[in-house]
């Protein structure tokens, strides 16, 4: 049994990649045309900026492979999962340990963002990996 039909899967994660590309398009043109300290700042961050576009757009590949019924959307949509889980869970540790305290509520609030990432993300891996994923998405 799966624990989400593949084409949820692949519209989750193609609609998701792609807002999260559309919205950090529009944020790095707002920053940008803002002043000069926040044009150093940005240019300054290019490289992390660019490893971010990375990651969704490997998230976009996959959930689009996954539509398209792809082989090499299986580890490609994978590997999303586990680089998402990763780093929300350290941005989510990072902006934990910068707040000063008493941090109770924001670790609810962080946990109320991460448990669902998290939980979402271990459902496609499982079902990407299931017989019918494999089946389906063989070639």
């Amino acid at each position: 049994m799966d624990l989400l039909p593949l084409s949820v899967i692949g519209w989750l994660f193609t609609i998701a990649s792609g807002l999260a590309l559309g919205l950090g398009g529009w944020l790095i043109a707002v920053i940008h045309l803002r002043d000069e300290v926040a044009r150093k700042e940005l240019a300054r961050r290019v490289l992390d900026d660019m490893t971010l576009f990375g990651v969704w757009i490997l998230g976009m590949a996959g959930g689009v492979g996954v539509l398209l019924d792809k082989s090499w959307s299986r580890p490609v949509l994978e590997l999303f999962c586990w680089v998402l889980m990763v780093l929300v869970t350290l941005s989510a540790i990072s902006r934990w340990r910068a707040a000063p305290r008493p941090r109770g509520l924001l670790a609810v609030s962080l946990a109320l963002f991460v448990i669902p990432v998290a939980a979402v993300c271990i459902a496609t891996i499982l079902t990407l990996r299931s017989e019918t994923a494999l089946r389906v998405l063989s070639g």
